[in-house]
């Protein structure tokens, strides 16, 4: 396991089968690093699926409105909420889009971020200074890699528990 050098900014993700370690980037994303460890600690993200899971590409999650996969979840409407906060102004940096980053999933609009994220697979680096990337997995990669693939998959994985390392 990954050293957690900052337990304040860095998260972890409860998959099926076993921990993803993300160390959070406050001193680039400021904004994006408190609006996740907000939803995190509101407990927004338990339970959401990965609703597009692109092999290659990445696994887009964090639709708290409509990603939950409780009572009357749809994996059609999963991918078109957010959360009831304001959108998060894009924070791009120099940061590439590369394999473990995460970055925030928008519309459009580049100041349209809210609660989805996606995590890369590989090196994308077509995304860069497009998409705000504001953390990294340190740990726990090839649980992403195992991740339903599918757009949307006909049986999507999902994060059943998401923890601010400080908190636990």
């Amino acid at each position: 396991m990954a050293e957690i050098k900052d337990p304040e900014n860095t998260i972890v993700i409860e998959l099926k089968d076993g921990n993803v370690t993300i160390e959070l980037l406050a001193d680039v994303a400021p904004l994006h690093t408190e609006r996740m460890k907000t939803l995190v600690r509101a407990g927004a993200y338990d339970n959401v699926c990965f609703h597009r899971v692109i092999d290659g590409f990445m696994a887009q999650t964090g639709d708290v409105q409509h990603g939950n996969m409780e009572d009357g979840f749809n994996i059609r409407m999963a991918g078109t909420g957010s959360s009831e906060h304001d959108d998060v102004t894009a924070e791009f940096s120099k940061l590439p889009h590369a394999r473990g980053t995460i970055g925030a999933a928008r519309s459009a609009n580049p100041d349209s971020a809210n609660s989805q994220f996606f995590i890369n697979f590989k090196d994308n680096d077509f995304l860069n200074g497009q998409y705000t990337v504001y953390g990294r997995v340190i740990d726990g990669m090839e649980h992403v890699d195992a991740i339903e693939k599918g757009e949307p998959p006909a049986n999507p994985d999902r994060m059943i528990s998401v923890k601010v390392a400080a908190d636990v």
